[in-house]
């Protein structure tokens, strides 16, 4: 599972040739939440609300690039990095 991303103790992860919808998966501790790339909205799992906020802020400000990593990771090539939130 390729990392995107890593802050605050998140790791930030999308999968190969995942199904639909577009989504990545969120990891802190034991908790692990798949949250949508469109509707940026928990589909399954759990997050404490605190990581949750980050994760949601930290997604809004990379949409554009979430869609792209999730279609490289489709396509079965490296999804790349994104910046993590500050």
């Amino acid at each position: 599972m390729p990392e995107l991303c890593r802050f605050y103790g998140i790791i930030i992860q999308i999968h190969f040739r995942e199904h639909p919808p577009a989504h990545f998966h969120a990891l802190y501790g034991d908790n692990q939440a798949v949250i949508g790339i469109e509707t940026l909205e928990v589909l399954k799992g759990f997050l404490p609300t605190r990581e949750q906020r980050l994760v949601l802020r930290w997604a809004s400000l990379h949409q554009a690039e979430l869609r792209a990593a999730w279609e490289r990771a489709q396509d079965l090539e490296d999804p790349g990095k994104i910046a993590p939130l500050k």
